[in-house]
């Protein structure tokens, strides 16, 4: 079972957001959440605030997850060799969706902590954060990735 009922799920659909989902993935190799996690998924939060309103009040029926790192066939299906995934967007965009559109699971957005916390130093971390964060919702609303390389969001 996955979703906000799995065991392995923890977070809250947002108050902010009504319609997203925002939590983490326990990682099977850490049994408790510690202090780290919780501040990393506070960056999350903070960039999701900072989406203007007219966007975020279209996000509707996706989840936005925290999970430590990406999983190995994730990352060999996610893009070029030597290419760090920090997030990924999962689903059907925004402009590919039909009147027959329903009924279906959320969209998932995962950003991965581990790779952004190796990566990027503390006074950097947050900006990649919401970087990434807007990387992946733009992609909820069909920006590919050429086009986000061409406006400075690749």
């Amino acid at each position: 079972m996955t979703g906000p009922m799995s065991p392995w799920f923890s977070g809250a659909r947002s108050r902010r957001r009504p319609g997203i989902v925002v939590g983490f993935r326990r990682s099977s190799t850490i049994s408790l959440v510690d202090k780290g996690t919780l501040d990393f998924y506070e960056l999350v939060e903070r960039a999701l605030d900072g989406l203007p309103p007219e966007l975020s009040s279209l996000l509707d029926n996706v989840a936005i997850v925290v999970e430590d790192w990406p999983e190995r066939s994730t990352q060999t299906d996610s893009g070029g060799p030597g290419e760090t995934l920090y997030g990924l967007y999962e689903g059907v965009p925004l402009t590919e969706r039909g009147d027959s559109y329903y009924g279906v699971l959320p969209d998932r957005i995962t950003i991965f902590r581990g790779p952004l916390e190796r990566d990027f130093r503390d006074h950097e971390l947050e900006e990649q954060v919401r970087i990434t964060v807007v990387h992946e919702i733009a992609h909820f609303f069909g920006f590919g990735e050429e086009r986000l390389e061409e406006l400075g969001w690749g």
